[in-house]
């Protein structure tokens, strides 16, 4: 394939055009040495929750417009570029959205996936519909889930999801998730300084005793909608600190190259947390990760400002031999590394959405 490839779309999201022909592909690293490994796959950009760090009600309101449904990747169409991720190197998929299980049948996807091969297969939930739905996700193939929970206090829950939900649902779908054997189940906590920062022990004491990973994440600039300010962000040393003055914690190796976690369990053997800080502590480095948006665009990095469109490569009759190629040209061009720019004049003006693309 010689031909240069550019779909025009208005969307200043979908912008970045595929690189030409095959040549100069490497040897499955990036220009600074990272392999992919992991995919992220977005199945929806819609949510019915409304956090105010990742779909604030100001911007996505009632008449936000979300992709028709035609414009949505197929399962067909997500399982047939996983199989060729998968082909590439890839061993790890997680589903993620917007709110992954508001896609209808989202179970049969998990099957198709599942039936690919050996693959770690995971999915990201805010938890609402979890209760239902956890024992047809295990039946279907899910190996394990990560349940996004930034308080316990009902009425500080229901202020952060800006959708009144109550969290005893929540923690109803992590018991039903546990109960269909979806474990280890992790725990993510997205912190804000004054905003939930005092739920840190909370959170800590109660899944410890429950036997779940909660991974405290600090406050990230993802896409331009959500107001990041520096000073919202509480340091993931700080977090440690904290709960190590009441739960003695000690250091603990990463359970696999390119995990943005570090690991922390408590010294009486009861379990272990984890703190991402992708502000403080940038990871790029190790960064293994692909994200595939919800229409089928390609991005590289979590803080992207464009992505490559696979659809239209899916959808024009390209064969998956091809398809492979204008990847490992991609990855070979992919020099990401925005954590550890953040701040300077070359970082990115405005990036694409968390929910458009799963975190």
């Amino acid at each position: 394939m010689n031909q240069r490839i550019v779909i025009p779309i208005a969307d200043a999201r979908t912008r970045r055009a595929l690189p030409e022909g095959t040549a100069a592909v490497g040897n499955g690293e990036d220009r600074r040495g990272r392999r992919m490994r992991d995919l992220r796959i977005s199945v929806t950009d819609r949510c019915n929750f409304r956090c105010t760090y990742c779909m604030p009600k100001e911007v996505f309101g009632s008449d936000y417009p979300f992709l028709p449904q035609a414009e949505l990747l197929s399962f067909e169409e997500i399982t047939r570029l996983s199989r060729i991720f998968h082909d590439l190197g890839v061993d790890k998929l997680r589903i993620t959205g917007g709110e992954p299980l508001l896609r209808r049948h989202i179970e049969r996807l998990i099957e198709m996936l599942a039936g690919i091969g050996t693959l770690d297969l995971t999915l990201t939930t805010n938890g609402s519909v979890l209760a239902r739905k956890a024992k047809s996700l295990k039946a279907a193939g899910l190996q394990r889930i990560t349940v996004s929970l930034d308080s316990l206090d009902d009425a500080r829950f229901r202020a952060m999801n800006d959708a009144d939900y109550p969290v005893a649902r929540v923690l109803e779908g992590i018991d039903a998730a546990a109960d269909a054997g979806l474990a280890p189940i992790k725990v993510n906590m997205v912190v804000k300084r004054g905003v939930n920062d005092d739920d840190i022990l909370p959170m800590a004491r109660h899944f410890r005793q429950a036997g779940h990973i909660v991974r405290f994440i600090e406050f990230m600039d993802v896409g331009s909608t959500n107001g990041w300010r520096m000073d919202d962000v509480v340091p993931s040393a700080e977090v440690v600190r904290r709960i190590h003055a009441e739960l003695p914690l000690e250091p603990i190796g990463r359970s696999y190259n390119g995990e943005v976690a570090e690991r922390w369990r408590y010294t009486d053997g009861s379990g272990e947390i984890g703190v991402i800080s992708s502000v403080t502590q940038a990871f790029c480095g190790q960064c293994t990760r692909a994200r595939l948006s919800t229409e089928g665009k390609l991005y590289t990095c979590l803080f992207a400002d464009a992505g490559y469109d696979l659809r239209a490569l899916l959808r024009n009759g390209v064969d998956d031999e091809q398809i492979s190629a204008q990847l490992r040209a991609v990855w070979a061009e992919r020099d990401d590394h925005y954590s550890e720019i953040r701040g300077a004049q070359t970082t990115v003006a405005r990036k694409v959405e968390m929910s458009y693309i799963g975190g």
